[in-house]
């Protein structure tokens, strides 16, 4: 893609990837993705950020319709992932930058990326203001989101705040920006992001969102480094969103993900689930044969209760749903209710190794947790029904509504 000037002199110049549909490597990226980079052209020339390493040849491409990369002064990088700086070794050989502006954490981290002992790096000071001629580049540490190292640089002449990972979204489109796209596939796009990549350091989040409020900072655009941008209203939206998704607050649904062998696990899952929706909770079924696990943590998100099922194997739980499990229990989600159902041949195991994982989630267990030999007969799947109301009561309890 050619360069597109968001504001004057301020142009973005990152890649779209079309065909990403593994998201490094642990959460799907169905829409693609952008890795979204810029050019300030002003006294001093300043790139923020690059792409991945495989785009370098386009990333160059765009870069020389603007300048000479001899010409570049500056180069910020804002976050170390190779996704972010997969170009930087070969934009220091070409542009021999005067200074490279990193964070305290990136300063500490960026030799075990590159063999960068002559590089021209220049650690920040949180706050930190360099003039660049008539605009200021402001520099604010953001540990934890979603990496120790990385940092929000702020054009205050601009009203502009380059935020690396925070407010991004996995979506490969020609569009640059929220309005000219759904606003609701945005949220949701932002929300799956989130869940999947920032929710353990949502108490960070909010740290953050607090202390950017005290800077009382004038904004007109929000620019990550994936998706699209936000400009002018859009601005409080992503605000006001990231803010709702780092509270964690729970929506009348439960998730029910499971494994099953002969279907029996499958019936009882089914069963609770009828129980929840005969009390007007939404229910999300989901199979981890059919499911991955990062669109199973993207439910799980915003859900006020989960339950989980599995038939014992080799005294343990189907691999499947120990790969979910560990996936979910990585991202710690918070304030969720759970329970457990199973089935089993002989030894039995299952439901006692399932509710260790709620435990270990912190959830809040509703019993009985159910297990089943061998298939569940009609009592059984009205004990797993009348589960699923008992949970749904809990749901209403939890969420107020």
């Amino acid at each position: 893609m050619r360069p597109v000037e968001i504001k004057d002199g301020v142009h973005w110049i990152g890649v779209i990837d079309w065909n990403c549909r593994n998201f490094h490597g642990y959460a799907l990226s169905s829409k693609g993705t952008t890795y979204n980079a810029f050019y300030i052209e002003d006294e001093k020339k300043v790139i923020v950020d690059t792409v991945s390493k495989s785009f370098e040849g386009e990333f160059l491409c765009s870069l020389s319709h603007l300048t000479e990369l001899e010409e570049i002064d500056y180069i910020v990088v804002n976050h170390l992932e190779p996704d972010h700086s997969g170009c930087l070794a070969t934009m220091v050989e070409r542009c021999k930058p005067e200074k490279i502006f990193v964070s305290p954490m990136a300063g500490k981290a960026i030799k075990t990326f590159f063999d960068c002992a002559d590089w021209p790096l220049h650690v920040i000071k949180p706050g930190e203001e360099v003039s660049i001629g008539k605009r200021t580049l402001r520099f604010y540490e953001t540990r934890m989101l979603h990496w120790p190292d990385n940092m929000f640089t702020y054009i205050p002449e601009e009203k502009m705040l380059f935020t690396s990972d925070a407010f991004g979204q996995n979506i490969a489109s020609s569009e640059r920006f929220v309005d000219e796209m759904g606003k609701e596939m945005v949220v949701d796009l932002m929300q799956q992001y989130f869940a999947n990549i920032i929710t353990p350091y949502a108490p960070k989040v909010l740290k953050t969102l607090e202390t950017f409020a005290g800077l009382n900072l004038d904004l007109d655009m929000v620019c990550p480094d994936h998706g699209l941008m936000f400009r002018g209203d859009d601005v409080a939206l992503a605000l006001e969103k990231y803010a709702e998704f780092a509270n964690q607050t729970p929506k009348n649904k439960a998730v029910l993900f499971y494994d099953s062998m002969w279907n029996s696990t499958e019936r009882m899952i089914k069963a609770v689930a009828s129980g929840l929706a005969s009390e007007g909770i939404s229910v999300k079924v989901m199979s981890v044969k059919a499911n991955h696990h990062s669109d199973i943590m993207s439910e799980v998100f915003d859900a006020a209760a989960v339950v989980i099922g599995s038939p014992t194997h080799n005294n343990g739980i189907l691999p499947g749903m120990a790969d979910a499990l560990t996936y979910v229990k990585g991202l710690r989600p918070k304030g969720k209710i759970g329970a457990c159902i199973g089935s089993f041949g002989w030894s039995g195991e299952c439901v006692n190794i399932l509710k260790e994982w709620l435990e270990k989630m912190g959830m809040d267990i509703i019993e009985p947790n159910i297990k089943s030999k061998n298939r569940p007969d009609h009592d059984e799947l009205k004990e797993c029904f009348q589960l699923g109301v008992t949970i749904a009561k809990a749901v209403k309890e939890k969420t107020g509504k």
